[in-house]
């Protein structure tokens, strides 16, 4: 199995959602279907159905994140040292050509990306384009509106 590459807040994250489906979560349910069981017929028994599919849920959920986290490389950006070069981690700032708008963002593995707080994924568009690029290149970015050029002004390893 290849490695997944995470920063060390995605795998904490990863780690407190893993610990509260497990030890919050699961025992709720199995609560909630013994207290459904003990209505009786469970044929038509629509709490029984719900929390039986939500543990499903539960149970797949804690299966991906314990997968994710056996297979993660935790990259922790202030150790980095890539030569001004954007690599995973990387905080960059960036300014739109056509418009001079100023955006930053970090390069971070799928499961932290989070666009409104200037998180993107290593796999999305943009963060492809910047890979690789230093302080005062243009990386050209497909975006649904047509082409974007952004230069970088500044690579950052916090």
């Amino acid at each position: 199995m290849s490695t997944i590459p995470i920063t060390r807040r995605g795998a904490e994250m990863l780690k407190e959602e893993l610990q509260r489906l497990k030890h919050v979560e699961r025992p709720a349910v199995v609560l909630a279907i013994a207290e459904a069981r003990a209505q009786g017929d469970l044929s038509e028994n629509a709490e029984y159905d719900a929390a039986k599919d939500k543990q499903g849920f539960i149970e797949g959920r804690i299966q991906e994140i314990e997968g994710k986290l056996s297979a993660a490389q935790i990259i922790d950006p202030a150790t980095l040292d890539a030569g001004g070069r954007v690599v995973f981690g990387a905080t960059v700032d960036l300014e739109e050509e056509e418009s001079g708008e100023p955006v930053t963002y970090q390069v971070v593995g799928d499961d932290e990306a989070d666009i409104k707080q200037g998180r993107i994924s290593i796999s999305s568009p943009i963060a492809r384009a910047l890979i690789g690029k230093e302080s005062g290149d243009v990386a050209a970015v497909q975006a649904p509106g047509g082409v974007r050029h952004y230069e970088v002004i500044k690579v950052r390893y916090v």
